[in-house]
């Protein structure tokens, strides 16, 4: 008997182990946000009922869900992992936030962000740094841009929480030192 719950907790282990992981080569493992550090990543963007949101390597949705709930916002997560998306569609609909909530099964950096009016982001500095150029290509000036934990190279906060770790970048037309711009 003793040798079953070892097992079932092997088991157990390993694929949790699997789940949070796996996704790490494609942008970062996952790691879920507190849902304060959601709410003060919505608030510092001054997300509102006109804004869509994109939240990349959205994982279980929490951000998705709280833009559309709690700020009225079209939300828009991308996400690859398939049961992450299984469970945040979930969430969506037990939620009745369909009108106004989406997950995206995908590659982010195979989505088109022009909708966008805000993007979300608590990934790694080297995706990061490898998404500087499709966020500066795609985005519309005056876009905001919040990363948790991780910055973008070259660009100069708008804003920073230091407290907790979160940066906001706004797009730029016109050339403006360390500001992210459209080429």
């Amino acid at each position: 008997m003793a040798s079953i719950w070892i097992w079932a907790i092997i088991i157990f282990a390993l694929t949790f182990g699997v789940f949070v992981i796996w996704s790490a080569p494609l942008g970062a493992g996952w790691e879920p946000t507190s849902r304060r550090k959601v709410r003060k990543m919505l608030e510092m963007s001054g997300a509102g009922p006109s804004d869509v949101i994109y939240d990349l390597g959205s994982g279980d949705g929490r951000i998705v869900v709280e833009a559309a709930k709690r700020f009225h916002a079209k939300a828009v997560g991308v996400e690859a992992d398939p049961f992450r998306v299984l469970f945040s569609e979930l969430m969506i609909s037990l939620l009745h936030l369909e009108g106004r909530a989406r997950i995206i099964w995908g590659n982010f950096f195979r989505v088109d962000l022009s909708e966008a009016t805000i993007v979300t982001t608590f990934l790694s500095q080297g995706t990061n740094r490898k998404l500087e150029s499709k966020l500066m290509a795609e985005l519309k000036p005056g876009t905001r841009v919040v990363s948790y934990e991780w910055t973008f190279d070259g660009w100069t906060p708008t804003a920073r929480d230091a407290d907790n770790h979160l940066s906001l970048y706004v797009m730029q037309d016109a050339p403006v030192r360390g500001s992210p711009q459209r080429p």
